[in-house]
């Protein structure tokens, strides 16, 4: 295949492809080591020079293009590990679509899968050799996943690569289907291009300060997208090194990722808020000494809100391992824009707003006065090339000031092509249009707009993302984000687990009422108290939030529906709760009397609440607080 690098100072920012791409890395520097994947995060286990990179992927490519797959869909069903990245860029090789996919475990039952299947009009399936026999049995109980053809690509001869033939691939060809979380509703297959992919990458080299010399560390999921395009196909981009490990192996013992980041002095390494959570609450003041982290620069967070908390209490604990302030990285992103939004600066610390949540109710941005009824916004920077956002009003579809939260809205060459064979979704996401013509010339961008379905608002061309539109929760014309109520709750008794609790509302009689759905730590299973913990509950949102809780239900840990990037289920989780089919604690039903109560309470304050908006001069707010707080004491 002829390159045309020869045109350009940087060679790359020619090319067209991914494939292109790879092949130049294989021509300029065979020798270099690509990606090391870390044996239960810890020992090195296997290594890929960018040479055995492309045999590899060249052998699976002739392998489909014998099968006359060019074009077809293939579902790609890996372990963590070398394997999957091999396959992947085997169907980039090949005209193949990949759409990556989490291997179903034992107990886990096929839906998901049978629906990514069956919307992206999948015939093969690529795997492991170890994985092959057990997926083909549990599949072939499937009528309509037992026709497919699979191949294990870790059995296929690497000399089977000279047959290969370069695919007619151009910029505007698909790459890959990303497979949306499914964090909001139905998971949608995201087409991604290979421009998409290329711009992202040039986006992610600028906003992240990266060169020749940066050094990656991950343990983020490969399917999932900020692994992939991340952890993967940026080093791939940078022609650098990766070091990889399963994010079991992380989530088992957190000291794992960064031990690795000390060992092999990495740069760039990161991942969701609540992985930060867990290195504070998990590495030992004992273990710290064992850490140099003073070469890390970028420390990003993204994928889920990033709690201003969380970043001080990271900062303070891992100073004395050379751990800097200012190295800390908060990002946003999502599927539909390939993976990276905006990020900050990596030589400043992260910008924080302090706003008043009472306004902030009403969308309105009011700086706060005082800490109290305040609360701190981690800003996630800009854009940084192309990509352009701007705050709309989701009613009039105009342009929002800067003190008004809106939905935020994104144009540039990162944003995907739409979702798979979804014409109306695709319309209705990807093709928004400001009303007024006119101001869209004035922003230099006439549209389409990707709609992210994502609430915030910029300053000072910083982007503050404040939640989620679809999970925004309205009582008594009142907005509330779930994040801060589920944070409430965690906080208000040590019996509760960190980032694993979501609340929602159910209407109830014409009203919407708040439920809230919190794991227990599997420590205090044994001595729960739960007429304590539904207590506490109670009266840290009253207190913090002017809400009585319809219904409490705590649930059993590690069985609250997450997302394969750690996002709590929202939607799932007010299925379960109508259904009845959480994993709830034993002896919870010892708490219904309780509960009852709680909810005969709520109709008396929601009355209460209607006589104070109507002025009544006899009930107060404070009134109302107290006599609920005392009720939920007993």
């Amino acid at each position: 295949m002829n390159l045309p690098w020869h045109d350009f100072q940087d060679p790359i920012e020619g090319f067209s492809t991914l494939v292109e791409l790879l092949i130049y890395r294989v021509q300029s520097q065979p020798q270099q080591k690509a990606y090391t994947f870390l044996r239960d995060g810890e020992t090195e286990e296997v290594s890929l020079t960018y040479e055995e990179l492309d045999q590899k992927a060249r052998a699976i490519a002739s392998h489909l293009q014998s099968l006359g797959a060019e074009g077809e869909r293939a579902l790609l069903l890996y372990p963590p590990g070398l394997d999957f990245i091999t396959a992947f860029l085997g169907c980039l090789y090949a005209g193949v679509v990949g759409v990556p996919a989490y291997p179903p475990r034992q107990n886990m039952n096929l839906l998901r899968l049978q629906a990514i299947v069956t919307d992206a009009e999948a015939s093969l399936v690529l795997t492991t050799s170890g994985l092959l026999a057990n997926l083909v049995s549990r599949w072939a109980e499937n009528p309509e996943l037992a026709t497919m053809r699979w191949l294990a690509t870790d059995d296929i001869n690497t000399h089977f690569s000279h047959p290969w033939q370069p695919p007619k691939l151009e910029k505007d060809s698909l790459a890959f289907l990303q497979y949306t979380s499914g964090s909001t509703g139905t998971p949608k297959g995201v087409m991604i291009t290979h421009g998409n992919l290329l711009a992202n990458q040039r986006s992610i080299k600028m906003g992240f300060g990266h060169t020749d010399k940066t050094i990656f560390v991950g343990w983020l999921p490969l399917f999932h997208d900020m692994g992939l395009i991340g952890n993967v196909l940026q080093p791939l981009y940078l022609g650098i090194h990766s070091v990889l490990m399963s994010p079991v192996a992380f989530l088992q013992k957190p000291l794992r990722w960064l031990q690795a980041i000390s060992d092999y002095k990495a740069t760039t390494s990161g991942g969701p808020n609540f992985a930060y959570d867990l290195c504070i609450r998990k590495i030992t003041p004992e273990e710290l000494s064992r850490l140099d982290l003073s070469s890390w620069e970028v420390a990003f967070n993204g994928a889920e809100p990033v709690r201003s908390e969380t970043l001080e209490k990271f900062a303070n604990y891992f100073a004395p391992c050379g751990f800097r302030k200012e190295a800390l990285y908060p990002c946003y992103g999502m599927a539909e824009t390939t993976l990276f939004v905006s990020g900050g600066v990596t030589t400043s610390p992260p910008v924080l707003c302090e706003v008043d949540t009472t306004p902030l109710e009403e969308n309105q941005v009011v700086a706060a006065t005082s800490n109290a009824g305040s609360r701190t916004i981690v800003g996630c920077g800009r854009t940084w090339l192309d990509e352009k956002i701007i705050i709309v009003d989701t009613q009039s579809l105009t342009v929002c000031p800067a003190d008004r939260v809106g939905e935020i809205w994104v144009s540039g060459p990162s944003v995907a092509a739409g979702y798979w064979r979804r014409s109306q979704q695709t319309a209705e996401t990807f093709q928004a249009y400001l009303s007024d013509p006119n101001v869209s010339e004035e922003l230099g961008v006439s549209g389409p707009f990707l709609r992210t379905g994502d609430l915030g608002f910029l300053q000072d061309g910083e982007l503050f993302v404040t939640g989620r539109l679809k999970d925004v929760i309205i009582i008594r014309g009142q907005n509330h984000y779930p994040q801060d109520i589920e944070l409430t709750v965690q906080n208000s008794h040590p019996a509760l687990r960190l980032n694993c609790g979501a609340a929602f509302t159910v209407e109830q009689k014409g009203q919407q009422r708040l439920v809230i759905v919190q794991e227990v730590e599997r420590t205090s299973l044994r001595r729960l108290d739960i007429k304590e913990v539904v207590g506490n509950i109670t009266e840290a949102v009253i207190d913090n939030h002017g809400l009585q809780v319809y219904a409490t239900v705590l649930i059993k840990p590690g069985s609250i529906p997450k997302t394969s990037s750690g996002k709590i289920q929202r939607h799932a989780c007010r299925r379960g709760f109508l259904e009845g089919s959480l994993n709830v604690v034993e002896d919870c039903s010892s708490s219904l009397q309780h509960q009852a109560n709680l909810q005969k309470l709520t109709t008396d304050v929601n009355s209460l609440l209607t006589k104070v908006q109507e002025g009544n001069p006899d009930v107060t707010i404070a009134n109302i607080k107290e006599g609920a707080k005392a009720n939920a004491r007993q």
